[in-house]
């Protein structure tokens, strides 16, 4: 189980990102189209001026399960250890155990 800290911090990045996501959006835009230097400067001093946490790559996927941040499966949500036991407890549907 991760520490109850880490996955309050990843919820907190999580919103922030909701929040800002169309702030973040528009001089993203805006960069492409920009003719000077000075004015590329001044729109990447707009994204700068957002809070870190913010940006979408800083957000990591969770196990819901176990909140394991590393060995996720994204079509499941659930870390690699936490699939395994679910499959040997036959509560994952068409997923067969191998053994040999």
């Amino acid at each position: 189980m991760a520490k109850k800290s880490l996955i309050a911090r990843e919820k907190k990045r999580k919103k922030l990102e909701e929040n800002f996501y169309l702030i973040r959006r528009y001089p993203t835009k805006e960069m492409s189209k920009a003719r000077s230097l000075s004015e590329s400067w001044e729109i990447q001093g707009k994204l700068e001026a957002l809070p870190r946490n913010s940006a979408p790559t800083r957000l990591h996927r969770r196990c819901f399960a176990t909140g394991r941040p590393r060995g996720n499966y994204r079509h499941f949500g659930l870390s690699r250890h936490a699939v395994r036991e679910m499959v040997h407890q036959c509560l994952l549907p068409g997923a067969t155990r191998s053994s040999w």
